[in-house]
């Protein structure tokens, strides 16, 4: 892949090197006009026709297919909508309607907590003698026991960039009866997935981090195609009606990936979508990890040659982790606080973790190496021992 021709297909600001597109990607150049479009010729000219005209209505369809294309899905088995958190509580309920007789859903103590909190909701609104139970990594394999209706798991850890091996415990649950449900924020745009291959039941992502669809943007959601016709919507929102506007007052699931639609689609994050997957539509997702990995490899040999107050926390082999890169340091976040201050944005997750993304569509060596730089500078210098530096933001 050309990816100095990739990088110029983004807007970067002037002076900054951005290892954040982990947590959310830069704007493509090309969302602007689209969004243009979108607003002024099919919203304001065309006003509601464009629901059927502008084909408005099919766009969680048609976008799904693409996104399916990154994470080996097979066309008309993944729906785009709604958010992340709702798309794991769709899938789990899913999950666990189809196990009646088994009463744990299984995670890990690190899963994102978002994930765990809806599996937590969950059980307390379902009142039917449901548990979690969080192991670690290691033990997984051992916790797959009869009574196991569910594993939850995110494949690529949020803080460390751990890897989970996505086939072996697909096969694993499988073996034992257990559902798999894998959450793919950290995934889908930054390696190679193929969920029909693993067998994997259910998955769901978000779009705003490396498939750089804008703040806010919609989730996705997969599903077996196996399980179409048995699973039985736990949000069911009208737009997964097999007929929304017949307005019939009971409900009805929709066929296929559509009964796991709920809410209206958002109109204008899903133009910024689609202009973000015209540029997916070209990438070869292998290409895609080989160069994260010879970029994150170089941060971290230049990072531990000039910092020699950090540690790395995220595994030593780049074939067992995603694409992100996470350093622990005392004070890690005005450490953080000031590189964004030199104009290196990557970001703080408690309690001491500097995280960094290495997305290659738009990050090349010498951002690396100049990144590994200035870290060494403001940790020399202390630099980052300021008031202002220390000041807690809502967001890390």
């Amino acid at each position: 892949m050309d990816f100095a021709g990739t990088k110029s297909l983004f807007h970067l600001p002037s002076g900054v090197i951005y290892l954040d597109g982990n947590s959310l990607g830069p704007l493509p150049k090309t969302t602007m006009a689209k969004l243009e479009h979108v607003t002024r010729h099919e919203w304001g000219e065309t006003l509601i026709t464009a629901w059927n005209g502008a084909g408005w209505m099919s766009q969680p369809s048609r976008l799904g297919d693409r996104i399916g294309r990154l994470i080996g899905a097979k066309p008309g088995s993944v729906v785009v909508g709604d958010t992340l958190s709702i798309k794991v509580y769709q899938a789990l309920a899913a999950a666990i309607d189809l196990q009646p007789d088994r009463n744990v859903i299984l995670s890990e103590p690190e899963n994102f907590p978002s994930d765990l909190y809806m599996a937590q909701g969950l059980i307390g609104s379902l009142d039917r003698g449901l548990t979690l139970k969080c192991v670690t990594p290691d033990k997984i394999p051992n916790a797959l026991e009869q009574n196991v209706a569910a594993l939850l798991l995110t494949e690529v850890n949020y803080r460390t960039g751990r890897l989970h091996n996505m086939q072996e415990l697909t096969q694993m649950a499988r073996e034992n009866g257990v559902l798999t449900v894998w959450d793919l924020a950290h995934s889908a745009g930054a390696i190679p997935v193929d969920v029909a291959r693993a067998g994997v039941d259910f998955a769901v992502g978000c779009t705003y981090k490396y498939l750089n669809a804008g703040p806010g943007a919609p989730a996705f959601i997969y599903v077996a195609p196996k399980l179409h016709d048995h699973i039985r919507p736990a949000l069911s929102g009208w737009l997964g009606h097999q007929a929304p506007f017949a307005f019939d007052p009971d409900y009805h699931p929709g066929p296929g990936i559509e009964r796991m639609r709920v809410g209206t689609p958002p109109v204008l994050q899903m133009a910024a979508l689609e202009a973000a997957l015209d540029i997916w539509d070209t990438v070869d997702m292998q290409d895609i990890r080989a160069r994260s990995i010879v970029l994150s490899e170089l941060f971290i040999e230049h990072v531990e040659r000039q910092c020699p107050q950090v540690n790395l926390v995220s595994p030593r082999d780049p074939n067992q982790r995603g694409s992100q890169v996470s350093f622990a340091v005392d004070d890690a976040y005005p450490v953080v606080q000031a590189l964004i201050a030199r104009g290196v944005i990557g970001d703080f997750r408690a309690p001491d973790l500097m995280r960094f993304g290495f997305a290659p569509l738009f990050i090349d060596e010498q951002d690396v190496e100049n990144a590994a730089t200035i870290l060494a500078d403001i940790l020399s210098s202390k630099s980052w021992d300021r008031p202002e530096f220390k000041k807690r933001a809502f967001v890390t």
